[in-house]
């Protein structure tokens, strides 16, 4: 390891990998990249916190949707004009391509298209068509494979090797202290941990004095059904993308990551155990699942959101001893599900390991009656989803960290110190991320001459 870099970048998800490409492509060498999680070939899928930290970061084990509107996956419209945001996209998308992303591309625009839009605007819902270009799950690893190889000789990669804190003399980035007591110094710091480094990107603005408000939490349910209910949804969108406004409480309620005949999965954040999807390219399961999510901003004196989500899990952990299941019908009639009344159910679960149970101890009211609302909107489109047989597994939270006080170009306050991706709170996809990594890494190629 060297003492001083040009570059140094923290964490190693799609927003650290792109930066760090587009660096490379043009020229620069000097760089450095610290992550406290595992190389690729190393990191196994379900073992905890390796599920969400190493190279690819969450991005690794996930269902692998490269979301190809400027409009959807994160905040970059507020920082970059449309015609950049479009432009930048295309390239990560070219990126993709080159090693290996399908060339396939899911939810084209069609007349289907715009009837849906219609027939949403009936039910109260606002649908936001969208094209994806889905890896599949079990295509995620190789295609991370195949950039890691390109990049072995190119910059200095460190793994298992968390960063304790960034550096900063004299309102410019100096470098990183590892935990290890190391300190490196870099004449620019990319600061890109991903949702799992929210928490600790939290505490180093504090630190810092870098200018944030909290942002929202969104917390809810992961909802599955037989494929057949959903599959007028999947067949024209794939991943069916909508917005409803709760009648109750005029809270924002949006789905999210549809997994058409995919399967629910677990996620581990620091021994919290959560809920999420995966799709694959080839297997199939007969259900397809999607999560339902509240979005609640928080004011004073509050300031806590990642705080309460996690909160909201912790209380899930501890009465299913993991992540809940429940029948919507055992929800109606105020009870819990059970065992035998879960083996009963038309839809047979895709996650075994989920402890039947009852999540009305879990979600807040004005969680729980958005989402049935929601759920009861939907099923206006797309009939059966709102069956006493449709399964709620929870609970599924978003950790997202403060809505930043950054440039254009995604600097903070501090010279030379940049924050990207869902670490940053600016983006919550794949492709925005990677977008991110490319907008910070175009802007140091400016400052130091080559571009």
């Amino acid at each position: 390891m060297q003492k001083r870099y040009q570059v140094v970048i923290v964490g190693s998800g799609p927003s650290a990998i792109f930066a760090a490409i587009t660096l490379i492509m043009n020229g620069v060498k000097d760089i450095a990249i610290f992550e406290k999680g595992k190389d690729i070939q190393e990191r196994k899928r379900g073992r905890g916190m390796e599920l969400l930290c190493g190279w690819g970061g969450a991005g690794a084990f996930s269902d692998g949707k490269l979301t190809l509107s400027p409009k959807v996956g994160g905040f970059l419209c507020e920082f970059v004009p449309q015609t950049e945001l479009t432009n930048l996209l295309k390239k990560a998308d070219d990126i993709y391509i080159s090693f290996g992303a399908p060339k396939e591309v899911q939810g084209q625009s069609s007349d289907k298209t715009e009837a849906l839009y219609q027939e949403a605007k009936q039910a109260g819902l606002e649908f936001i068509p969208m094209e994806i270009r889905h890896l599949g799950t079990e295509n995620c690893a190789p295609l991370l494979k195949e950039i890691r190889e390109a990049m072995r000789d190119k910059v200095d990669i460190f793994f298992e090797t968390p960063v304790k804190e960034i550096f900063a003399e004299g309102g410019k980035a100096a470098g990183v202290l590892l935990e290890d007591g190391t300190r490196v110094n870099a004449a620019f710091v990319i600061c890109g941990p991903g949702r799992v480094g929210a928490e600790w990107i939290k505490k180093e603005v504090e630190r810092l004095g870098i200018p944030s408000v909290p942002s929202p939490v969104d917390i809810g349910l992961r909802v599955e059904a037989p494929a057949s209910i959903l599959l007028k949804l999947t067949d024209i969108a794939y991943e069916a993308k909508f917005i409803y406004y709760s009648k109750t409480f005029d809270d924002r309620v949006r789905t999210f990551c549809m997994n058409p005949y995919g399967e629910v999965v677990t996620e581990t954040i620091n021994e919290i155990v959560t809920v999420n999807g995966h799709s694959y390219a080839k297997k199939k399961t007969e259900n397809t699942n999607f999560a339902i999510l509240v979005s609640s901003t928080f004011t004073e004196p509050f300031k806590d959101p990642i705080g309460y989500g996690k909160y909201i899990a912790r209380l899930a952990n501890l009465l299913g001893n993991g992540v809940i299941v429940q029948r919507l019908g055992d929800l109606f009639d105020g009870r819990r599900s059970t065992p035998d009344r879960i083996n009963r159910c038309i839809t047979q679960p895709t996650l075994a390991s989920a402890t039947p149970g009852d999540l009305s101890f879990v979600l807040p009211y004005r969680h729980l009656k958005s989402i049935i609302e929601m759920l009861e909107a939907l099923d206006r489109i797309t009939p059966g989803i709102f069956s006493r047989h449709t399964l709620l597994y929870g609970v599924e939270v978003k950790f997202y960290t403060n809505r930043l006080e950054l440039s254009p170009t995604l600097e903070t306050k501090i010279h030379n110190l940049f924050l990207i991706g869902d670490g940053a709170g600016i983006t919550r996809g794949l492709m925005q991320a990677s977008i991110s990594g490319m907008i910070t890494a175009n802007e140091i190629l400016k400052r130091i001459g080559k571009n």
